[in-house]
Order: C-alpha cells, then sequence, then structure tokens
C-alpha cells in the first residue's frame, strides 16, 4: 500500500484516544478526570497541593502528577494531609491503585512511609534515579502517622486551573536547582494512504537533549501487522534523537508489550493487576 507521512490533527488525535480505548481493558466505564488540590494558609495563599489524574484508559488507576508544599511549610504533615485526600477521592472514584513519579533528590522516603512501594527506576543522562511508585488502596497497609501535624489547620480543597499553576511553579521552583529545565517539543503524526484517508498515528514527545516519550500508537485494525506501527515508532525514535534524547520510554500493558519488546524496548518494571486482570509496564530504549 502506498502512504506518506502528515501531521496529526487535533480531531485524530481525539479519534487516536477513543480507539485506543476501546482496545485496553477497563474496569469502569468513566471519563478521564484531572483535579487540583489545594491547601491555603490563613492569608488565603497557596502553601501546597497536588495535581492528579483518573485514567480514562485504565480507570482502576490515578497519577498523582504532582505534588508540592512550600518550603516554609513542609515537616508540619501538610504533604500527607493532600496524600491522603488523593487516597480518599480515588476509593471514592473506585479507583483501586495510586501512582506516581519521583526522583533521588525529592520525596521516595516520604511516600514509602505511606505505603508506596518502587515498581520501575530509570537513571538519567544528568545522573539523577528517576523512580515509579505505587499504592494498592484494596491491600491492608499501616496509616503513616507523622510527628508534627502542626499543618492540620489549614484548609484543603479542590483548586482551579489558575492554582495549578502555582503548585507546578513551586515544583519547578524546587527542581531547577537539581535538573536544567528541558524545552518539551511534541511529536504528531500520521500515516495516510494514497487517497488521504487515517490509516495510522503516534502522538509523541521529547524532552530536547534528555528522553522522548511515545504516548500512543494506533494503526487501523485491517491494517495491522504490515509494519506501520513500526515505521511510525521508528520516526518517533529519529524525533527525539534528532532533539538530543538518548532514551525513549513509553507504557505498555499485556495486550500490546510485545509489540515494543520486538523493537527492541526494555522493561523498566511492572504494575500488577492494573486494570483488574491485566498487568501494565513500562519500558524504555536507548537510542
Amino acid at each position: 500500500m502506498e502512504y506518506k507521512i502528515a501531521d496529526l490533527t487535533q480531531e485524530e488525535a481525539e479519534y487516536i484516544g477513543e480507539k485506543i480505548n476501546e482496545i485496553v481493558p477497563s474496569e469502569v466505564d468513566a471519563e478521564e478526570e484531572e483535579f487540583v488540590l489545594k491547601v491555603e494558609n490563613e492569608n488565603g495563599e497557596i502553601i501546597g497541593g497536588c495535581i492528579a489524574e483518573a485514567f480514562e484508559f485504565h480507570w482502576s488507576r490515578i497519577l498523582l502528577e504532582t505534588l508540592w508544599v512550600d518550603e516554609r511549610y513542609r515537616h508540619k504533615g501538610i504533604g500527607s494531609m493532600i496524600l491522603r485526600e488523593v487516597e480518599r477521592i480515588a476509593k471514592e472514584k473506585g479507583c483501586r491503585v495510586v501512582t506516581l513519579g519521583t526522583a533521588s533528590y525529592m520525596a521516595r522516603p516520604f511516600y514509602e512511609k505511606h505505603g508506596y512501594t518502587v515498581f520501575t527506576t530509570l537513571k538519567k543522562p544528568n545522573g539523577y534515579i528517576c523512580y515509579s511508585l505505587v499504592k494498592y488502596l484494596d491491600k491492608e497497609s499501616t496509616e503513616y502517622i507523622p510527628s508534627n501535624n502542626g499543618g492540620a489547620r489549614f484548609k484543603i480543597s479542590f483548586g482551579i486551573e489558575g492554582d495549578a499553576d502555582v503548585i507546578l511553579n513551586g515544583l519547578d521552583a524546587y527542581s531547577d536547582a537539581f535538573e536544567q529545565k528541558c524545552e518539551n517539543i511534541g511529536f504528531y503524526k500520521k500515516l495516510v494512504d494514497k487517497e488521504g484517508n487515517f490509516i495510522a498515528g503516534v502522538i509523541a514527545d521529547a524532552d530536547k537533549g534528555e528522553s522522548g516519550f511515545v504516548n500512543a500508537l494506533f494503526v487501523e485494525e485491517a491494517l495491522r501487522y504490515q509494519g506501520l506501527g513500526t515505521y511510525l515508532l521508528k520516526k518517533a525514535e529519529e524525533f527525539a534523537k534528532e532533539n538530543g534524547a538518548s532514551v525513549v520510554m513509553t507504557n505498555a500493558g499485556d495486550w500490546n508489550v510485545e509489540f515494543f519488546k520486538k523493537n527492541g524496548y526494555l522493561l523498566r518494571g511492572e504494575l500488577k493487576d492494573v486494570p483488574k486482570g491485566h498487568d501494565c509496564f513500562e519500558l524504555y530504549k536507548m537510542i
């Protein structure tokens, strides 16, 4: 079949998400949802908070994307208060699992005190180690009580988009002391046939000078096993390499992990029983 590569439209990117959603096993029929929690002091100033996301594809899981506490208010139990509220919301939404990422200069011991365990590690080119951690909320664990709960007097509530910016800026200011901020560049490409019809697409990005990530890869069912997915994957890898990345990462499930293994990807770690009855994997490939 004759085909050519072109830019992916927003509508086609949404289509890829919908089609992958039909393939990936799901525990609950629910939409993807992001929420923000904030903690304010007596003056209404945001002194901590988090951004979390309930996954459309893996609804049993909430991803804690960001958790931050102002340096002036650390070691007062505020982080623990935020984490407990995330877990409460997760249970309320029917989620069994909370996952998160942290780095060797961040808060791994804090999360481990709260019952989180490491399921992947990856050493970055700058020497720091990235960790993915998980907590199964349907399994018994000992609740950690901080020795100082002075932050409990502050109010925790749902935030809005502007509040998320405060939280992200706070975390960035902390991280900048350890890691140089990388420019993130998107790679949204598709294959079309000679009539211009969509037949496959990839959604990827790269942190310039560091790493790439393949977020979604889809080929129309009738055209699978013809090398189209591999072709787009290699294009994403080339893009990452052109932008100075030394590694490309991706996530997969037991329904598609073999495709990435055949294309040279190695396992970073395994997340068992997510969604229920299935396993998820984090993979990487040095380029």
